[in-house]
């Protein structure tokens, strides 16, 4: 299942190749070794509540106040579509796994030196945003088998991404690279692996309907042995360099209350230790797995309400 979904996940015409499901099975296996590991590896949810906040001195770094942590997740899209689906309505709590951005900032800012307090110190300030939520489920077990699934088809839309960036030399391969660029932005735009999907979340239901039709006309414009082939060797390199392409590293971060690094040994520090997930391409999230209790969360904005209120 598992080739199977590697293969609609990148180019379906591989299985014109004889063999291919032997080429790749052994990336295969290591791929899906490797998301097992690196979800395992995630730590236990923190209950992210108005009394834990307090308490917890990583929401405390992740957001300016419990109230504003809450309004956040009162406001993601995809606990919202969880909370008033089937699956999520009347639950007692949510288990989902909070990604955000890091950014490091020089600034001057004011600082106690010797015995005078100065204004003109060299400082760097610790900010978090772009909060986000994955996998909303009622069960952490059900989260991390959903988060398995998503860093495992998060390493096809990165080998995806090396299909369609290879440089060819035959002008006819330029129509099949733009169909499986195409490919890759319908992916992205589905919610595939961790990058924040951008724009409204389309229609499942239309989704699949485009995903069909790109997939037709990749299948109207035949195949080259030769280039298929490379095709296959680029999705079994990459899934068998998945430790490469996708890991979890963990950081300790010395900041004081105003998100400002400080020595190790300044009293006024809080040591946050927090999990970034990384992959090939640069791109880097910090990741908290959080317990959320619905009932805390404010009520979502009716934004027709709002805008009628302004308009009026």
């Amino acid at each position: 299942m598992a080739t199977e979904r590697a293969v609609d996940g990148t180019d379906s015409r591989l299985r014109l190749l004889p063999g291919y499901a032997k080429r790749l099975r052994k990336p295969v296996i290591q791929a899906i070794d490797h998301v097992v590991t690196l979800v395992a590896g995630i730590p236990a949810p923190v209950a992210a509540t108005r009394t834990s906040y307090s308490t917890e001195p990583r929401l405390a770094a992740l957001f300016a106040s419990a109230p504003d942590m809450l309004d956040t997740f009162s406001r993601d899209p995809e606990l919202g579509a969880f909370l008033s689906g089937s699956d999520g309505g009347e639950v007692p709590a949510v288990t989902t796994l909070l990604l955000a951005e890091r950014t490091e900032k020089s600034i001057l800012g004011m600082d106690l030196v010797g015995d005078q307090v100065r204004h003109d110190v060299q400082q760097v300030s610790v900010s978090f945003s772009g909060h986000r939520l994955l996998d909303p489920k009622t069960s952490e077990e059900d989260m991390r088998r959903q988060l398995m699934r998503r860093a495992f088809d998060h390493l096809l839309s990165l080998a995806l991404s090396r299909i369609a960036e290879a440089r060819v030399e035959r002008a006819d391969l330029t129509r099949q690279r733009d169909l499986l660029r195409r490919k890759l932005t319908t992916l992205e735009r589905g919610g595939w692996g961790f990058n924040a999907p951008g724009g409204e979340h389309p229609d499942p239901a239309a989704l699949a309907t485009e995903l069909d039709a790109i997939t037709a006309q990749l299948g109207t414009i035949g195949s080259d042995a030769g280039v298929l082939r490379a095709h296959l060797d680029m999705v079994a390199e990459l899934l068998g360099e998945a430790d490469d392409q996708l890991r979890r590293d963990e950081i300790t971060l010395y900041l004081d209350p105003m998100n400002i690094q400080r020595d190790a040994r300044d009293p006024s520090v809080r040591p946050i230790v927090l999990q970034e997930l990384r992959n090939a391409r640069g791109r880097t999230a910090v990741m908290l797995p959080i317990a959320i209790d619905p009932a805390e969360l404010p009520p979502r904005e009716d934004f027709v309400t709002a805008a009628q209120r302004y308009l009026y």
